[in-house]
């Protein structure tokens, strides 16, 4: 039993004190702490089998903290105590996920008995016979949603407000940041989690099937007509102007699913473009989250790589920890695939790596492996290009007449040259002579764009 930690959270010293003691002769280690500072600090960092906590610690309630706190560490047991012994507390315990609610005075054998049982009724974990290093990862591992930057706090903080509501849910965000994970959380942590999770791709289903799966025949059987549950409908952006039209119709009638939407695409854009309606834009547009990209939440990506290695033990694959270098080119890394680029190319090296600590050399290969592969798309790049162009270059050129001193074209190399060259800096995590290399040209002829660009150097 000693290898239990229960997370003790009371303001009353002599409660703390009594309960302390009682828990310690029971054979567990005990954490104590009259602060949510220190006891939200313990939970999001992996610390902890089971919490035992007041219903208020000063003037914050626990009830503020549980939903973001569940969403970090779902399989971590709370107990709550309270003095306020009224349906209200209890209702409001069991409704934030709460293990079992103790009102004051209580037994203290009741206690430790409550606190045994919520062990066991924890998912068991193979915590520590995995590497030291990879613990803090460890409770994330198998979670949706990872990540302790201050981007990531802020779409917890939406999530735990939203998802026992039936309000509809816009999620926008670059490919790969994470947006389908981010409505299965909703839908797992929330009111709709007994019903069915039902997810389509707008943008990989052919436009005759987009509205056979969402409507169904004869009005019946599509994916809106489900009852409870969530709909989650991903690319919405891409979805075809007869299909948005029923949508509309049909959601001025509940259908009695919770939607959650989400799109890579711009919708106020669209909207302006006339490519999708205003009136169904309204109406999906609620609530908005928003995923960051992984380049902004550079912080994150340490605790991400471990847990996709974690995933990759579990799977069957040999252990391997990642050493400092790997981690520190990891990090610089600006990532445009965002969290799937990371977790695909980790996939990578948990196979393909040889020795079991995983180096700056490996991450380098994977990555040049990487952008080799996309060398072929070459022509795709080239009509992108050729599209942005379209939309943000044409008016100046138009605009420019018969001017002898316009500066178009310089602009747009430089635009196009900076981000070039931060990227080739952070691939080789700073370093001037081989970003130079990668790029075909002299070392000081890059050091001088540098400054003539004025990119920052990290």
């Amino acid at each position: 039993m000693a290898d239990k930690t229960v997370l003790l959270a009371e303001d009353d010293a002599s409660i703390r004190l009594v309960v302390n003691q009682t828990l310690v002769a029971a054979g567990y280690d005990v954490r104590a702490t009259s602060s949510t500072d220190a006891l939200e600090r313990w939970v999001r960092n992996g610390e902890g089998d089971v919490v035992v906590t007041d219903v208020y610690l000063g003037e914050t309630s626990i009830f503020d903290l549980l939903p973001s706190l569940k969403l970090a560490r779902p399989e971590l047991p709370f107990i709550v105590m309270s003095g306020q012994n009224t349906i209200l507390t209890a209702a409001s315990a069991a409704e934030h996920g709460a293990f079992d609610y103790l009102p004051k005075p209580f037994d203290i054998d009741m206690l430790s008995s409550l606190v045994q049982r919520a062990l066991k009724s924890a998912p068991k974990s193979s915590n520590r016979a995995i590497n030291p290093e990879a613990q803090k990862a460890i409770s994330d591992a198998g979670l949706p949603l990872i990540g302790r930057s201050d981007a990531m706090q802020e779409v917890y903080r939406i999530i735990a407000k939203v998802m026992n509501t039936e309000l509809t849910v816009l999620i926008e965000g670059e490919s790969g940041t994470g947006k389908e994970l981010a409505a299965r959380a909703i839908h797992q942590l929330g009111a709709a989690k007994a019903g069915k999770f039902v997810a389509l791709d707008l943008a990989a289903l052919p436009a005759s099937e987009i509205n056979k799966e969402l409507f169904g025949t004869g009005g019946e059987g599509g994916a809106v007509h489900l009852k409870g549950g969530t709909l989650y409908l991903d690319e919405i952006g891409d979805l075809p102007a007869e299909a948005q039209t029923q949508l509309v119709k049909l959601l001025r009638d509940s259908s009695g699913a919770r939607l959650i939407a989400s799109t890579r695409r711009n919708l106020g854009r669209l909207v302006e473009e006339g490519r999708f309606r205003e009136d169904l834009y309204y109406r999906l547009n609620v609530v908005r989250l928003t995923m960051p990209p992984l380049r902004l939440r550079k912080e994150d990506i340490p605790e991400l790589a471990r847990a996709f290695l974690i995933r990759a033990q579990r799977q069957g694959l040999s252990a391997k920890i990642l050493d400092k270098s790997a981690i520190d080119l990891l990090t610089a890394y600006d990532w445009p695939g965002n969290v799937r680029e990371l977790e695909n190319l980790i996939l990578r090296l948990a196979v393909l790596s040889p020795d079991e600590a995983i180096t700056l050399r490996d991450v380098e290969r994977e990555l040049r492996a990487g952008a080799s592969e996309q060398k072929g798309v070459s022509a795709g790049l080239e009509k992108d290009v050729e599209t942005l162009l379209h939309r943000y270059v044409m008016g100046d050129l138009i605009a420019g007449g018969d001017s002898e001193d316009s500066a178009v074209y310089s602009r747009v190399i430089d635009q196009v040259e900076r981000p070039l060259i931060k990227l080739a800096l952070s691939v080789t995590a700073g370093n001037k002579v081989k970003a130079a290399q990668l790029l075909g040209m002299n070392r000081n002829t890059l050091r001088a764009k540098i400054n003539a660009l004025g990119i920052a150097e990290d």
